[in-house]
């Protein structure tokens, strides 16, 4: 399923137009004593159901204002000699909180001067699985905000690309409940993501920096920044086509190279595609320990993929130059976040844009993103750690 409404014109009638879709009959469900896959329908009417709550959560994003009323996801609504699905009492007090909780990302956000005035979230089912009467239904969510032109530098959207996971059952009347719904990225969560859910899926442990090699210092978030002047051109490397790279891959992956999204992340292999594509050359040996970057067919060195050992390697190669400040990024360059400051880096982005406001847009994997800005980072985690690097 994949829903084409905008999020605005979709959301005074949420819940009604979501859910109204022949379902999967219970007696079929109980009948299964094996995994299967679902009729289109029901994929389609659990597609309607996730479409339903993540558009109600981007729309608590908007301006006041830009947004329609919000209509509760747990209603369920009827449809004439059809099926139904709802929520659950418990998901729907979550949701209810989920939104209050993401009015308190866009307050972050109006302070650090950014704003949304129009969204635009399509899911697709990407597959679906039944035994006996529980269901589980993995999702793609797309979803393209708006920039509101508050400074007049900004760009004109952000997007990403979510997965997450259903979770439903079957009730004795034949309808479902939708019980569950949760992130299945790694990496930051996404601005429509509320901080009542869980964190970045699989963190790495906490590592220490070996002591052969250079660590990054912490970047301070204050705006604005002292100015860092970068030379974008007539240097040794091309910025501009790092920043074309990621935004051609940035959802869409090269195929020429391996995805690492289920053996720890691909945030930090697309940086150093990326980097690749500007000119950086890679070190096939070395004496150093983490000395080497490097992509083949048969591997990849820890410091291509691993986000700690990019940064040791980037430091004590001198490829790159630590920023006192996230705002002091240009195109080109990479920012690292510690989710928890535990010590152990967890995620890395390139800057794709750079306002003339002197704001750095992000582009990076896990979760699959568009020029997200250092803004929405910091309304998403004020309480983490950044590092910001000169490349």
């Amino acid at each position: 399923m994949r829903s084409q409404t905008s999020s605005r014109s979709r959301s005074t009638v949420l819940v009604a137009v979501a859910l109204s879709a022949v379902l999967l009959p219970l007696s079929t469900a109980h009948a299964a004593d094996a995994p299967v896959t679902v009729d289109r329908a029901t994929a389609d009417a659990f597609g309607r159901i996730a479409d339903a709550v993540l558009t109600d959560r981007t729309d608590a994003l908007l301006a006041p204002g830009t947004a329609a009323p919000r209509v509760a996801p747990g209603a369920g609504v009827r449809a004439a000699g059809a099926g139904r699905v709802s929520l659950t009492a418990a998901l729907t007090r979550t949701e209810d909180a989920a939104v209050a909780s993401l009015h308190g990302t866009r307050s972050r956000l109006a302070a650090l001067g950014e704003a949304y005035t129009a969204a635009d979230t399509e899911v697709t089912v990407d597959r679906t699985r039944v035994t006996g009467s529980r269901a589980t239904a993995w999702v793609t969510e797309t979803t393209v905000l708006t920039y509101r032109r508050i400074r007049g530098d900004e760009p004109a959207t952000t997007g990403f690309s979510a997965h997450h996971v259903l979770t439903l059952a079957a009730r004795t009347d034949g309808t479902w409940q939708l019980s569950g719904l949760r992130p299945a990225d790694r990496g930051p969560r996404q601005v429509n993501e509320p901080a009542t859910t869980d964190g970045p899926a699989g963190p790495a442990p906490a590592r220490m920096s070996p002591t052969a090699v250079i660590d990054a210092p912490r970047a301070a978030t204050t705006y604005p920044a002292p100015a860092a002047v970068k030379n974008l051109s007539g240097g040794p490397y091309d910025y501009a086509a790092m920043a074309t790279y990621a935004e051609k891959y940035w959802k869409n992956y090269n195929t020429a190279y391996r995805s690492f999204n289920a053996v720890g992340g691909d945030c930090t292999n697309y940086v150093s595609q990326s980097l690749k594509a500007g000119g950086w050359q890679p070190v096939t040996s070395s004496d150093e320990e983490y000395g080497t970057w490097y992509y083949g067919t048969s591997g990849q060195s820890d410091s291509w993929v691993g986000v700690n050992e990019w940064s040791w390697f980037t430091q004590t190669a001198g490829r790159t130059a630590p920023l006192a400040n996230v705002y002091q990024m240009d195109v080109g360059d990479v920012m690292q976040m510690d989710f928890d400051k535990d010590g152990s880096k967890d995620h890395t982005m390139i800057t794709s844009y750079r306002s003339a406001g002197g704001v750095p847009y992000l582009t990076y994997h896990d979760t699959d993103t568009y020029r997200r800005s250092v803004q929405s980072l910091l309304a998403s985690y004020p309480n983490s750690a950044y590092y910001a690097y000169r490349t």
